[in-house]
């Protein structure tokens, strides 16, 4: 998919994602060694926004698993439809069982998850499994067997093996340890909170609107928050989202009054909003 490192930043650019150096190397490595890319880091930091970034780059399907606690093998890999093997079994009364066994499961009647989905058919396809970290521990024996080779056991079809393998992203904010047996199977990158620098890019690309000047405050204030032992940072989907409130309002500059007045967007926690208020000194900025 990538012939470089630059190739990946550069096309990547092309989708709004700025990616670092550390990112781009990780993407490119994971596309040329064929492995899955395990990408943990706080929330609002881009890590599903780089599966779809890349799934856009290179004109793939985005196939996405969302974790949560009690996903299972029947959310995330495949079931059957059971509704509809119930009327072919109605409808089938005079035949043996062995037949109508072998009708109803078949291709027609499966239903295909996420993870089956990911490795049937010969299109080009990004695999996001998202907040891994979210899913329960039995969840990863599930994972290991598809990532490791690619392929899926039903066994009532047998074994479902991948012609074309899809690109995988996984994501974890890191909530619980994951097992070091996935962990192996996987390149690893962390996305932290950018630099100042490349946080303002960000926010001139998301908000071309903006002044220049201002994009420099709001990324030294989100830092400066980021600072502070709070409950909840900002993330950058956040400074983002404070610098379109920002335009919105009209505010050529930030002082006091308009920052205490949009506080609300960056921090999501009333103790957090009073500690803020306290602390803050733009002046200092």
């Amino acid at each position: 998919m990538f012939t470089s490192v630059d190739d990946v930043s550069a096309r990547l650019a092309e989708t709004g994602y700025l990616a670092s150096p550390a990112v781009a190397t990780t993407v490119f490595l994971a596309d040329r060694l064929g492995k899955p890319l395990l990408v943990e880091g706080p929330a609002g930091v881009g890590k599903t926004e780089l599966a779809k970034a890349v799934a856009e780059v290179v004109g793939a399907r985005l196939v996405r698993l969302q974790c949560y606690e009690g996903v299972d093998e029947a959310r995330a890999l495949y079931e059957w439809n059971h509704a509809k093997q119930l009327l072919r079994i109605s409808a089938g009364r005079e035949e043996t069982w062995d037949e109508t066994r072998t009708d109803i499961f078949s291709e027609e009647f499966l239903l295909t998850r996420p993870l089956l989905t990911a490795i049937r058919g010969d299109d080009a396809k990004v695999l996001l499994i998202d907040e891994t970290d979210k899913a329960d521990v039995e969840v990863e024996g599930l994972l290991l067997e598809v990532l490791s080779d690619f392929q899926v056991t039903v066994p009532e079809l047998g074994t479902i093996t991948a012609t074309r393998r899809p690109f995988v992203v996984l994501t974890s904010n890191a909530s619980r340890e994951l097992s070091e047996a996935l962990r192996r199977r996987c390149l690893f990158l962390h996305i932290g909170f950018p630099d100042e620098e490349l946080e303002r890019r960000i926010v001139r690309l998301k908000v071309p609107e903006l002044d220049e000047a201002l994009a420099r405050s709001v990324v030294r204030v989100v830092g400066a928050l980021r600072a502070m032992d709070l409950r909840k940072v900002p993330s950058v989907a956040e400074t983002v989202d404070w610098a379109r409130t920002l335009l919105a309002l009209g505010a050529g500059t930030l002082d006091e009054t308009v920052v205490q007045a949009t506080l609300g967007v960056l921090l999501k926690h009333q103790d957090d909003l009073l500690k803020a208020s306290a602390k803050l000194d733009l002046d200092a900025l």
